[in-house]
């Protein structure tokens, strides 16, 4: 386990930080609402990302994806949530970060379920058990180890995609620039979607 611990959390890091759809609603949600708002979404997220792996891990996602149409059918759940999701944030008003706006929020469940309906998310958790959950015994324990670990790298990774839209929603306050911002959001979510679909 210790051998392959550094090598995971580069893996866990990269798989975190680089841009994805979850990573640009929780920019989206802060910008407009602030750091406290994403929050939910974050430890959805994670916690969803985390939880996959476990499943994966026990044998439970093997089962799942193997099972006919169950990949397609959630490629086609995936993309169409998020589409619509694209075009709530390109469509959204020209607000800045107020209280009254907190309860439009996406939250705990709606990130964690982005990962379960993520090809990618299931993905990401086969080729840890593949690469770093290895054999014997103690199996379980090192999946529950690396789920662990997972969840606590990708939290400050999300977290800082987080205070990059925060620090946008402040200094841009002109409803022109957060129309913008909003629409540039929606298109690369739409994007990510689609290309998270199709590859």
């Amino acid at each position: 386990m210790l051998s392959t611990l550094p090598p995971f959390m580069l893996f866990a890091f990269v798989a975190s930080i680089t841009p994805g759809p979850t990573n640009i609603l929780v920019m989206s949600n802060s910008a407009r609402y602030g750091f406290k708002a994403a929050l939910p979404i974050i430890l959805g997220a994670c916690a969803g990302a985390a939880g996959i792996v476990l499943l994966v891990g026990s044998g439970v996602g093997q089962s799942l994806v193997h099972l006919p149409g169950i990949q397609t059918a959630m490629r086609c759940a995936g993309l169409a949530w998020l589409s619509y999701l694209s075009w709530q944030i390109f469509t959204a008003a020209p607000q800045t970060i107020e209280p009254q706006a907190l309860q439009k929020r996406l939250g705990l469940f709606g990130g964690a379920s982005l990962q379960l309906i993520n090809p990618k998310t299931w993905l990401m958790a086969f080729a840890v058990i593949s690469a770093f959950a290895g054999d014997g015994a103690d199996q379980q324990s090192r999946i529950l180890h690396l789920s662990l670990i997972f969840f606590l790298i990708s939290l400050p990774c999300l977290s800082a995609w987080a205070l990059l839209g925060t620090g946008y929603g402040r200094v841009k306050r002109s409803p022109r620039a957060i129309v913008n911002f909003n629409r540039c959001m929606g298109t690369l979510l739409l994007c990510s979607a689609g290309f998270s679909a199709f590859t």
